[in-house]
């Protein structure tokens, strides 16, 4: 592998697992390009760069990932953060004057990565409600999924790494 994956660098996957990543490098490789797909689009909707760095932070924290946090939240920076989308990336609750429209996507970020068998209809309908359309709730979705695979895959690999 010429340069090292995002999850293949976070993952800090030292030379033990140099043999099992270079069998999977199509799979880091599609991994790398699903995270650019979702955190930086070329047509990012109706969810701007800076949401998708702020919401991806956030659920890298959530995940106890000091690290992917921290990428996402470099991320932020570079996208132009301001203090709320920085505080909630953090783990913050949403300030008061914070809109509708943000409050639903950030109650549905935390949900989904903390809690996804409590996620029903009803809370898709909440997004819908709050302003977001049907494109946006499926990049929400795909968002979500995204960040907590690679949180959980680097996760693995970490763990895998510590026994090699």
């Amino acid at each position: 592998m010429s340069s090292p994956h995002l999850i293949e660098t976070l993952s800090g996957a030292g030379s033990g697992l140099a043999g099992v990543l270079a069998e999977r490098a199509e799979i880091l490789g599609l991994s790398q390009a699903a995270h650019d797909a979702v955190l930086l689009p070329l047509a990012p909707g109706g969810i701007s760069h800076v949401e998708r760095a702020a919401l991806a932070a956030r659920m890298a924290s959530a995940n106890a990932d000091a690290a992917l946090a921290e990428h996402y939240r470099e991320l932020l920076r570079q996208a132009g953060e301001s203090p709320a989308l920085l505080a909630f990336a953090e783990g913050a609750g949403p300030a008061a004057d914070t809109d509708a429209r943000l409050r639903a996507i950030i109650r549905h970020v935390d949900l989904v990565t903390l809690s996804p068998r409590d996620t029903t209809k009803a809370d898709i309908a909440a997004l819908a409600a709050a302003g977001l359309s049907e494109p946006d709730i499926v990049r929400l979705a795909e968002l979500i999924a995204f960040v907590n695979y690679q949180a959980r895959v680097i996760a693995g690999l970490r763990l895998l790494g510590a026994i090699a």
